[in-house]
């Protein structure tokens, strides 16, 4: 599935447009390679999110087609959020 797809499946970004723009800044990682709208997931993958001064980091843990509200929380783990300091 497609990053683009996958964040805005698992709604952790609210569009596929806006998940679009994210990569295409360079604030999407996959496996510690910045991602493109484009670039693949799978199963097991770790994805890094930059937005502000927040950084998440999480596991994907299922890839799902159509998703309800309640289901999209199983689509991750979340494995840490942390604070950046400003430069």
């Amino acid at each position: 599935m497609r990053i683009d797809k996958y964040l805005k499946n698992a709604r952790l970004i609210k569009r596929r447009t806006i998940a679009k723009e994210a990569c295409d800044q360079g604030r999407i990682a996959v496996n510690k390679k910045i991602a493109k709208p484009g670039t693949e997931v799978k199963i097991g993958d770790i994805i890094e999110m930059t937005f502000g001064n927040r950084k998440t980091t999480i596991e994907v843990l299922a890839l799902e087609e159509h998703v309800t509200k309640e289901m999209a929380k199983m689509l991750f783990k979340i494995i840490s959020e942390e604070r950046l300091e400003a430069e």
